[in-house]
């Protein structure tokens, strides 16, 4: 069975719809970071000080398959097709060796790959 990371980098509003869509497209445990964000124009807000506003970065192991659903979904809130700018950005990484990760989780991920062939 080969492996995915699978890292979404969204808004901080916009971080429990995108792990109620990583789960419901599969994913099991998610890790989640906070991070702050420095875009390449700046913001100006209130007394002239600037803000880009706080990012959460959501890091999840999946299987291989599954990892392109995943990101589709989260795809569809970081960039909605009616919406000109995106805000956020996912990207997945292919896994060469994986040690620690939960049995139950690679059941699940087995189950799901025979229910889709």
């Amino acid at each position: 069975m080969k492996f995915s990371v699978l890292v979404a980098i969204v808004p901080e509003e916009l971080e429990q719809e995108s792990i109620d869509a990583a789960r419901e497209h599969g994913a099991g445990g998610i890790t989640v970071m906070s991070a702050r964000g420095i875009s390449n124009t700046v913001k100006k807000t209130f007394f002239g000080l600037t803000y880009d506003g706080s990012q959460s970065v959501l890091v999840m192991v999946l299987e291989k398959s599954l990892s392109l659903d995943v990101l589709k979904s989260l795809q569809s809130i970081v960039n909605p097709p009616d919406k000109d700018d995106s805000k956020g950005l996912v990207f997945t990484l292919g896994l060469e060796h994986l040690a620690g990760i939960d049995m139950t989780q690679v059941e699940k991920f087995e189950q799901h790959v025979k229910q889709t062939l």
